[in-house]
């Protein structure tokens, strides 16, 4: 196992720890920084995919993405839709005072996620996929999961909290 790998999987653990901590809190809600994320990420990982020469894309490794981007789109809409909505006693700083939150099962979902992520990278492995173990190619799924995920819950904001501000 190489530096750049067990680099890769701290990185991915710290990312997958803060995102299953956030899971688990009340977050004030902005529909602007729930798209932060997702872009941020995806910008992060398409520039690493592009330096990196992995070698060629073959059809499995499209076969393989595709299927992880089914999953991480899935998991993302559900992470969505079983999301917890309240008003705070006190707005934040920044006057917001709708929070929200999955919960546990948010942090179970995350755990799903992961686990065939790596079930997926194991048989991806021994079939000559390299692309799916890419750090680029991890940034980018964890950005589609939270894309989805930001897609539903910014047509969940209530009307009343929407309207005022």
């Amino acid at each position: 196992m190489t530096v750049q790998t067990i680099a890769d999987i701290v990185i991915g653990l710290a990312l997958v720890g803060f995102l299953m901590y956030r899971q688990a809190t009340w977050q004030f809600l902005d529909a602007a920084r729930i798209w932060r994320m997702p872009v941020i990420l995806g910008a992060i990982g398409v520039i690493t995919i592009a330096k990196s020469s992995g070698g060629p894309i073959t059809s499995m490794d499209v076969a393989f993405l595709g299927a992880e981007v089914v999953l991480s789109v899935a998991v993302g809409l559900l992470m969505g839709n079983i999301a917890h909505f309240r008003v705070a006693a006190r707005p934040d700083d920044k006057g917001r005072s709708l929070q929200t939150r999955t919960g546990g099962l948010g942090a179970v979902l995350w755990i799903v996620l992961i686990a065939v992520r790596v079930g997926m990278d194991v048989v991806g492995a021994g079939l000559g996929v390299h692309l799916l173990s890419s750090t680029g190619m991890i940034l980018v799924m964890i950005a589609v999961n939270r894309a989805a995920r930001a897609l539903v819950l910014d047509r969940r904001i209530p009307a009343h909290v929407r309207a005022g501000a």
